[in-house]
């Protein structure tokens, strides 16, 4: 389950200033460590290196540096601006937390300050004999990852932004979140079951919930002798009419608990993360593929790619797993609603997919395959979603002979009795 320090960490990913003035920092320390390496007790036989040799070599890397860094940046930000007109601008943030991109403009930007501040201390005779064979071995360790790293991050900067990328990107953002809320269903905290009692607390923000600290309210139910049990999951709209849960008293002995307080432990943001919220890259998944088959672009095949992901990825969510122990017993968390997640995938592709014949029978497929291969609630919420798109492609479809092949496919997995799970999930349907 993430800590507060890891989701800290992966918004400082989706920054671009943050490696590379960890590069700046690591670059003028290395030219730092050149010049101790004078000062070292003990006969050191190294090889004579000339002051222009290290100079020269310095001032073709901190003249090609430059240039290399800029045109990174602009590929990036070329890349970035693709993300945002062909798959959507929710995904924008995976695109930016890139490690292979990042960690080119980091060695770029590094090297032309060691090649900056190397230049400048070479030149005023800074260094004694060690020093400057240490800055030469320095430079062309520099010199050797900056062509390494350049070379990598050439193959990696033709994929990024591009589209089979960005979705592959998003289906592993939330593959990870499922697989971490199925060891955590409830966030490390206990199942809340019905109406909550208590009085509500509220919320004095308007924005989405990003996070939720619960070992802090934990310490807080102990301290206050008191249970709490929260209304709201990662990825809710937060508006201060609607609470953010219920505080019940354990016993006569509670002291009352200050608002403010409770409504720390919540981050509430402009935007929704993929950390803690499985059901965002659902809702991101079904907008690339709504983008896909808008009219201006009619591109079906990345829609039937996208169902590909959506199938795989509730296939990981319908996968029974031990969910651990529980770590706070004074808070309670609803859990993940299945129903939900169907609405929140399936729908907007059917809507706008169901006037193509190749989209609509592979979205029976999937959702046929779903109720098949799951557990008993997710056969129910899949065989209601293909009964939806299947009334929708009904009514969009206007060849005879394609609405009779669509529905012999829905008839295929649902007019039968239900089937019982197939574990190899090896019914296959063309």
């Amino acid at each position: 389950m993430p800590t507060r320090f890891q989701f800290f960490f992966n918004r400082l990913r989706e920054r671009l200033w943050v490696k590379p003035l960890i590069a700046c920092v690591l670059a003028v320390a290395g030219v730092l460590l050149a010049h101790l390496a004078d000062s070292l007790p003990g006969d050191w036989k190294v090889p004579e290196i000339a002051q222009g040799s290290v100079v020269d070599l310095l001032k073709i890397i901190a003249g090609s540096m430059l240039g290399v860094a800029t045109f990174a940046v602009a590929s990036m930000v070329a890349a970035y601006a693709s993300t945002g007109q062909s798959a959507t601008a929710r995904a924008f943030p995976l695109v930016v937390a890139d490690d292979v991109s990042q960690n080119a403009l980091s060695i770029f930007v590094g090297a032309f300050i060691v090649a900056i501040v190397g230049l400048s201390a070479t030149t005023n005779d800074y260094f004694g004999k060690k020093g400057r064979f240490t800055l030469f071995v320095l430079t062309l360790v520099t010199l050797a990852t900056v062509v390494l790293v350049f070379v990598r991050w050439v193959d990696s900067i033709a994929r990024l932004g591009r589209l089979g990328a960005v979705i592959a990107k998003v289906e592993q953002a939330t593959a990870t979140a499922m697989q971490r809320r199925k060891l955590h269903p409830c966030l490390g905290g206990m199942a809340a079951d019905g109406p909550a009692p208590g009085s509500a607390f509220h919320g004095d923000a308007i924005g989405y919930l990003q996070r939720v600290d619960m070992s802090a309210l934990q310490r807080l139910a102990e301290k206050h002798r008191v249970r709490i049990s929260l209304a709201v999951l990662p990825g809710t709209m937060i508006v201060p009419s609607r609470p953010l849960g219920h505080v019940h008293p354990l016993d006569a002995g509670h002291v009352p608990i200050d608002a403010a307080l409770l409504r720390e432990a919540f981050t509430i943001g402009p935007h929704r993360h993929f950390d803690e919220d499985p059901r965002f890259g659902l809702v991101v998944l079904a907008e690339i593929a709504s983008r896909a088959l808008s009219p201006g672009i009619n591109d079906a095949g990345t829609a039937i790619g996208v169902l590909g992901s959506l199938h795989r990825l509730f296939a990981v969510w319908t996968d029974p797993v031990q969910p651990e122990e529980p770590e706070y017993d004074l808070v309670a968390m609803p859990a993940l609603p299945l129903e939900e997640m169907f609405e929140d995938a399936f729908p907007a592709i059917a809507r706008d997919g169901g006037g193509q014949i190749e989209v609509a029978m592979r979205i029976q497929k999937v959702l046929g395959e779903i109720g098949r291969c799951g557990r008993a609630g997710a056969r129910s919420g899949a065989r209601r979603h293909a009964a939806h798109a299947l009334a929708r492609a009904e009514l969009a479809l206007d060849f005879p002979a394609d609405v009779r092949l669509l529905q012999r496919r829905h008839a295929d997995y649902w007019d039968d009795a239900p089937a019982a799970a197939d574990p190899g999930c090896s019914h296959e349907k063309e």
